[in-house]
């Protein structure tokens, strides 16, 4: 009994005899390989390389993988420090031309909520992001939001802003307020 692989070639295998032929021989001049040459093994396992059959389940199975916290609720003093630091981001920044005088950089750290609703974060919970630019507006009044570069973070979802040097030190005289 022949075999096929490594399990055994039944009786009524229909392509017994092909099968039986084994792989097609050519010879150098032959005009089958002249007019079909052998592909080199580059090109070859080009043909067999993996596909993606189902688009998007590989990213789908990689967002299971993200971690998610709880948002953190910021303390009295911890708050009154942020509001200090947006009322001295907005007083320079006041309107386009002081944002691009005093070109103001910060790393600003923000909750961004699940946005996933096939998760089980959805709406419950979400990461901590940092973003590093330069603030071009402190909206505090009318939309609520800080511009960082051109990415627009709402002011109740910002946790801390650090600027490099002694931009927001304690001793620092407003010039604005007096």
């Amino acid at each position: 009994m022949s075999t096929i692989g490594v399990m055994a070639m039944p009786a009524n295998f229909r392509y017994r005899e092909v099968f039986l032929k084994g792989r097609p021989r050519h010879d150098r001049y032959d005009p089958f390989r002249i007019r079909h040459p052998s592909m080199d093994r580059g090109h070859r396992a080009k043909i067999f390389s993996p596909f993606d059959a189902l688009k998007g389940f590989n990213e789908a199975v990689a967002a299971k993988d993200v971690l998610y916290e709880d948002r953190i609720e910021l303390l009295q003093e911890d708050s009154e420090e942020l509001s200090r630091r947006l009322n001295i981001l907005h007083n320079l920044t006041f309107n386009s031309r002081m944002a691009r005088e005093n070109r103001v950089q910060v790393s600003v750290t923000y909750y961004e909520p699940c946005s996933d609703e096939n998760n089980e974060a959805y709406g419950l919970r979400g990461q901590y992001k940092t973003i590093t630019g330069i603030c071009w507006n402190v909206d505090a009044e009318v939309n609520q939001t800080i511009l960082i570069d051109k990415a627009k973070i709402p002011l109740g979802r910002v946790l801390k802003i650090e600027a490099p040097g002694d931009l927001f030190r304690k001793d620092w005289d407003d010039p604005w307020t007096n």
